[in-house]
C-alpha cells in the first residue's frame, strides 16, 4: 500500500473536525497545518501530538513517544499505521439554531397559555482539541456545524424554555411585550449553555435570541390581542366593562319590540352613552328620571305651543313663558304690571330701560340709543374695556370705575 507524502487538508469553514483518509504514514511524511487549524496525530485511540500552523515532518526525533508505541527502526523510510484529525480553530458564528415547535408558556400577566417560537443564531469555537475528540466526535469522519446543532439541540431548547419562563415570572412581563427584553434574555442564555458546551471542548463565543414570536393564528393568541384591543378602545373613550355590559343590556332592551321597559330603555341608553362616558352610568340614569315628565305640560303664551311645565324659556319661540302678552313682572319683587308702564306699581323698580340722556325707551341688548346715539354699556375710562353696571372695579385692570361710563 502506498505510503503518503503529504498530509493536508483545506476544506469548509462550517466543518469543526476533519479525519484523513489515509491512515498509512511514513517517516518524513509532510503535514502541512494552516493558519486556523490545529492537527492531532491518534494512534491507537491516544493522542500522540497536537501540531500548530506550519509544515511538520513526521519521525522520532519530532514524535518521540511514536517509537515506544511503533517501533520505527532509525536511519531510514519506515512506514506506520496512525490517524490524523484536522480541528478547525476559527470562530464560527453563523450557527443557526430555533424551535421546531411552539413552546407552551403562561403569560405571568394575564394568566393564560399562549405557544411561543424563538429563533437566532450562537457563535461557537473550538478550545481543546482533544476534548472535543475524544467526547464528541469519536468515530465519524467529519464533524460541522449541522452535527453541532444536532446533538446540541435538546441542550439548548431545555434552557430556552426555562430560562424564558424564568424571566418572564420574574419581570412579571406578558409574552407579547417579550422582545423588548431580547438582549438581556440572549445574555441570560449564553450564561445557561455555555457550561454544556465547555464541557465538550467547545467555547460558546456567543448567543443571539433574534427573535421572540407568537403564532397568529392561534385562539388564545387572537382572543389576547382581541381583548387587548377593546381595553385600549375603552381607555381611550372613558368606560369600564360594567358600563359597557350595562349600554349592551339596556340596548337589547330597547331593540325588543315585546319589552314594556322599551322605550323608557331606550331613552335611558342615549342618556347613558352621552353623559356616563364622563361619569357613572348609574348617576346619569337616576338623572334620567328626575328630567323626564310627560304626565304635565303647558302652553306657551305667545306661540301657544305644548311645552313642559318645568320651561321657564319656550324652546320654540324663545320668549320668558312667565311673561304674558297681557302684564310685565318686575325683575325686582315679581309683581304684575300692565304692559306700557315704565315703572312698577308695587315697589317703583324700572320696568323699561331708558337712555340716561335722552329718555327714550331702549332694548336690554342694544348698546347705543337708537334715539340719540348715546352709549348705553358701562366702560372702564382706563382701558374702555365693558363692565358690569354693577361692577366698581375694572375685571381687566382693576381700575375704579364708579361713575365712569
Amino acid at each position: 500500500m502506498a505510503i503518503v507524502e503529504v498530509v493536508k487538508y483545506d476544506g469548509s469553514p462550517t466543518v469543526f473536525a476533519w479525519k484523513f483518509p489515509n491512515s498509512e504514514l511514513g517517516t518524513w511524511t509532510q503535514l502541512i497545518v494552516n493558519e486556523t487549524q490545529e492537527a492531532v496525530l491518534f494512534k491507537g485511540g491516544q493522542a500522540l501530538d497536537w501540531f500548530g500552523p506550519g509544515r511538520h515532518t513526521l519521525d522520532t526525533a519530532n514524535i518521540p513517544i511514536l517509537s515506544k508505541l511503533v517501533n520505527l527502526p532509525f536511519g531510514g523510510r519506515s512506514p506506520f499505521t496512525a490517524e490524523v484529525w484536522y480541528i478547525n480553530k476559527v470562530n464560527s458564528l453563523d450557527v443557526k439554531w430555533g424551535t421546531p415547535t411552539p413552546i407552551q408558556l403562561q403569560d405571568p400577566k394575564y394568566n393564560v397559555f399562549i405557544p411561543l417560537r424563538a429563533f437566532g443564531q450562537f457563535g461557537i469555537k473550538i478550545a481543546d482539541s482533544k476534548t472535543f475528540l475524544q467526547k464528541l466526535v469519536g468515530t465519524l469522519y467529519t464533524f460541522t456545524s449541522n452535527d453541532v446543532i444536532k446533538y446540541f439541540r435538546g441542550a439548548y431548547l431545555t434552557k430556552v424554555k426555562d430560562d424564558l419562563a424564568g424571566y418572564l415570572i420574574k419581570k412579571k412581563i406578558s409574552i407579547l411585550e417579550i422582545n423588548a427584553y431580547i438582549n438581556e434574555i440572549s445574555e441570560s442564555l449564553r450564561a445557561s449553555i455555555l457550561p454544556t458546551f465547555s464541557s465538550f471542548g467547545i467555547e460558546l463565543v456567543n448567543f443571539y435570541v433574534n427573535d421572540i414570536s407568537v403564532p397568529e393564528d392561534d385562539t388564545a393568541v387572537i382572543k389576547l390581542k382581541d381583548a387587548l384591543a377593546k381595553k385600549a378602545e375603552m381607555d381611550i373613550i372613558g368606560y369600564s366593562y360594567t358600563q359597557e355590559r350595562s349600554f349592551d343590556t339596556m340596548e337589547g332592551a330597547a331593540m325588543n319590540p315585546g319589552s314594556a321597559s322599551a322605550p323608557i330603555m331606550g331613552a335611558g341608553l342615549g342618556l347613558g352613552m352621552g353623559l356616563g362616558m364622563g361619569g357613572s352610568f348609574g348617576g346619569a340614569f337616576g338623572d334620567m328620571g328626575k328630567t323626564i315628565n310627560t304626565n304635565s305640560n303647558k302652553e306657551c303664551p305667545h306661540c301657544r305651543k305644548q311645552i313642559g311645565a318645568e320651561y321657564k324659556f319656550c324652546p320654540f319661540c324663545g320668549k320668558d313663558t312667565s311673561i304674558t302678552s297681557n302684564n310685565a313682572v318686575c325683575s325686582k319683587c315679581g309683581a304684575s304690571n300692565s304692559i306700557g308702564v315704565k315703572f312698577c306699581g308695587q315697589c317703583g323698580n324700572m320696568l323699561i330701560k331708558v337712555c340716561p340722556k335722552c329718555g327714550g325707551a331702549v332694548d336690554d341688548k342694544q348698546k347705543f340709543c337708537p334715539h340719540c346715539g348715546n352709549t348705553l354699556v358701562k366702560r372702564c375710562s382706563s382701558c374702555n374695556a365693558e363692565i358690569g353696571d354693577n361692577l366698581k372695579f375694572c375685571p381687566e385692570c382693576g381700575n375704579k370705575v364708579d361713575g365712569d361710563v
